[in-house]
């Protein structure tokens, strides 16, 4: 077999292996703390709750336990941690007894705005080192990985 042959088998295999040493630094990214403004220290749970909440939102606990794929129980301790760091405040929602209303308070508003503003420097480094079109590529990616990964 001539090196030409293998040529797309090892190819198909370096981007596997790139693949797999993404996964492993988004895990590692996943288990630590990170700082956002004058909230300090947050899990990576903790701000992607407070990212699905939104900034102007008022979502519902069921709605946000859907919108980040979790259980309710879940979603009731993470809720449970930013009242607790003065991040979320719960309301009564004003037709249902039974349900509570999310929002985020100003610190949140704040850590919401932080976290923005890493994602918007992470995608203004990465537009600086690939093209128009390879950006377009990029985005379909990972398009594409996200679909396969939510099967």
């Amino acid at each position: 077999m001539t090196n030409e042959s293998n040529y797309p088998n090892q190819e198909i295999n370096q981007g596997s292996k790139n693949l797999g040493r993404l996964i492993m630094q988004l895990k590692r990214l996943e288990r630590q703390p990170h700082t956002f403004g004058s909230a300090g220290n947050l899990t990576p749970s903790e701000i992607h709750t407070i990212d699905a909440i939104g900034y102007d939102g008022a979502v519902l606990m069921s709605e946000l336990a859907a919108r980040l794929g979790v259980t309710k129980g879940a979603i009731t301790q993470l809720v449970d941690r930013l009242e607790a760091k003065q991040l979320v405040m719960r309301s009564p929602h004003p037709h249902d007894s039974r349900s509570s209303i999310l929002s985020l308070t100003e610190i949140g508003k704040e850590a919401y705005k932080a976290h923005e503003a890493v994602h918007f420097s992470f995608y203004d480094q990465l537009r600086s080192q690939l093209s128009e079109q390879e950006i377009k590529i990029f985005e379909k990616s990972i398009s594409i990985l996200n679909d396969m990964l939510s099967k």
